[in-house]
């Protein structure tokens, strides 16, 4: 098991189905709303685009490779980063043909991997760089998670969806047992006085994309990446560290995530 990797996943093949929906109670811009028309959530405009801010995050956390799995459809995110000078990272994509699921993704980007560990995050988070570095910097599989009091407190995420989250089971001496689908308060309560929760920041070894092959699409017809790493604990004897984090994680999900977002992310100066 390698110690450390320069090379990170980003998911952006989504189809941006809620930031899609027009809301009359959202603070966009024009621009802003032309891009959120067309459902690309990593190319909506802060200054620049939110994916510039997870991608200088990622080159904070000492990240030089990055791949982005998008969407054969997405030449114009293609177009933005081939037109850029950039210094710290250098940039490639995969094709996803269809959107069947972060696992089907992340299968997507396997030739990109060639056998090194890697970070995975979604391209409409903004993950704190300590998270991302702490992952990179730990031998094997790893997941970052965030409590849920913080986040309750720090981001932009609405506390009514926070709870919502899939909240981790993990092992007396540290480790991911089990994600937990929209516990119950009976289970939230068994987890003790703090509750972890995963958005989906995960490190991977090779053996996610046996998993990501061998699993059966979810009861909503996708492949999951959840899936994938409990096939990976229960079934190739893979182990996730997990490293748990009372920071906050943004989330551009909707228009009425893009003025709180803004509003956090002003002063930010973006190197790539």
């Amino acid at each position: 098991m390698s110690q450390s990797t320069d090379k990170a996943i980003i998911l952006a093949r989504g189809l941006g189905t809620r930031m899609r929906k027009s809301d009359d109670a959202a603070s966009v811009d024009a621009r802003q709303a032309a891009i959120a028309e067309t459902g690309v959530k990593a190319l909506i405009p802060i200054d620049r685009p939110f994916l510039d801010y997870v991608m200088h995050a990622l080159a904070e956390a000492g990240y030089r490779r990055i791949c982005l799995v998008i969407g054969p459809e997405h030449s114009q995110i293609r177009d933005y980063y081939n037109s850029l000078s950039l210094k710290r990272i250098a940039i490639s994509y995969a094709i996803q043909e269809k959107p069947l699921g972060t696992a089907n993704a992340v299968a997507a980007a396997e030739s990109f991997s060639s056998g090194d560990d890697f970070l995975m995050v979604n391209s409409d988070n903004y993950y704190p760089p300590e998270a991302c570095a702490g992952l990179r910097q730990t031998p094997g599989n790893a997941v970052a998670l965030f409590e849920r009091d913080a986040l309750i407190a720090g981001s932009n995420i609405p506390a009514d969806r926070i709870v919502k989250f899939a909240a981790a089971l993990i092992s007396p001496d540290g480790y991911l047992t089990r994600i937990l689908e929209k516990p119950d308060e009976a289970t939230l309560r068994s987890l003790g006085p703090k509750i972890f929760v995963s958005l989906n920041c995960w490190k991977f070894s090779r053996a996610i994309f046996d998993a990501c092959r061998a699993i059966k699409p979810s009861p909503r017809g996708e492949y999951e990446i959840t899936d994938a790493v409990q096939y990976c604990i229960d079934s190739l004897d893979q182990r996730f560290k997990a490293l748990t984090y009372n920071s906050a994680v943004l989330d551009m999900s909707s228009r009425q995530d893009i003025a709180p977002v803004a509003k956090r992310l002003a002063g930010t100066k973006v190197e790539l």
